[in-house]
């Protein structure tokens, strides 16, 4: 699903790193404490374009917050983010959305779906916010993103008549309409059965592989885990390979 009138920030060369993190910290105040708590410690970590990398940790360690940094929805204390060779830690909060919009693609457990819209609609949602041709075509855009899926039959189909296997594959859709080179994932099988969890994973996978996007995938499930060309662990803060 190649879209020409959405151009990728930085039109980087292919052997830039998707992702590039060096020195990355984050601390939060705690009230009724002094200090600061340390969730990220000094995390280093390299993902090259096209691969898929995951990140293991036990509930609470910072993996959430990490994927935050990583998709440019937070800012680290010390540290830098490289995506596509742009430095985005350095850009102002406008120039990191844009970069965000331009590269990277959202699936999360909580799917953030919208009650009493269809399919189609839920996968056409990020373009309302593009001009030209993208948003004209919106609708051709999320069907093809939708077939994509397997879920050509269920356009019309609201939130409520889908299962929640179905549902994550519209989550999967709305998050490649816009031809992201990135795709970050938290957890997003957390919420299903695991034949489900396996056929929207399998899913998953073969997208980012066909289409040769760069994928992060944050899970509990060192089984799910495995199955990336490398897996790292966030435990006390720090990110090791595993």
């Amino acid at each position: 699903m190649t879209r020409p009138d959405v151009k990728v920030a930085g039109a980087a060369p292919p052997t830039t790193p998707a992702v590039e993190v060096t020195g990355v910290s984050k601390r939060f105040k705690i009230r009724g404490k002094p200090d600061p708590i340390t969730v990220l410690d000094d995390i280093r970590l390299t993902v090259p374009s096209g691969g898929i990398a995951s990140i293991v940790g036990l509930s609470g360690a910072g993996k959430s917050t990490l994927l935050n940094i990583l998709g440019l929805l937070d800012q680290p204390d010390d540290g830098s983010i490289s995506v596509f060779g742009t430095n985005a830690t350095a850009l102002p909060e406008r120039g990191r959305a844009s970069l965000r919009g331009k590269t990277i693609g959202f699936v999360f457990q909580q799917l953030n779906l919208l009650s009493g819209r269809t399919a189609l609609q839920q996968v056409a949602v990020p373009l309302l916010y593009e001009g030209g041709r993208a948003l004209r075509e919106r609708r051709r855009l999320a069907e093809e993103a939708l077939t994509r899926v397997g879920l050509q039959d269920r356009l019309h189909s609201k939130v409520s008549e889908l299962s929640g296997g179905e549902q994550q594959r519209v989550a999967i859709a709305r998050a490649l309409i816009r031809d992201p080179r990135l795709i970050l994932a938290d957890e997003p099988t957390g919420a299903l059965d695991p034949v489900t969890a396996d056929q929207v994973m399998d899913l998953l996978f073969r997208t980012a592989r066909e289409d040769g996007r760069a994928l992060i995938l944050v899970t509990h499930d060192l089984s799910l885990a495995r199955r990336a060309d490398t897996v790292h662990t966030l435990d006390g803060g720090r990110l090791t390979a595993s």
